[in-house]
């Protein structure tokens, strides 16, 4: 077994359930991503990552990282 997977089995062997939930959906979505089809975006889409990235006010993110984090109840 690589190192890698002694150490996430080691990290998991050590976890309460709620966490150990959490990894087991991560790695589920991590395969489902991993399958996914990659499909051409539509204009609309197109265009609002360009308003994104031109800094357009209406297409910025209204939460820091830190506030959805906290949300989302992620943080440590």
């Amino acid at each position: 077994m690589s190192e890698i997977k002694e150490r996430i089995i080691g990290a998991v062997s050590i976890m309460n359930e709620k966490d150990a939930e959490m990894v087991w959906q991560l790695i589920q979505t991590t395969f489902h991503l991993a399958n996914a089809e990659e499909t051409e975006p539509y204009e609309d889409e197109l265009q609002a990552i360009a308003e994104y990235h031109n800094g357009t006010p209406d297409y910025q993110p209204n939460h820091s990282q830190d506030e959805v984090i906290r949300e989302l109840g992620l943080s440590s």
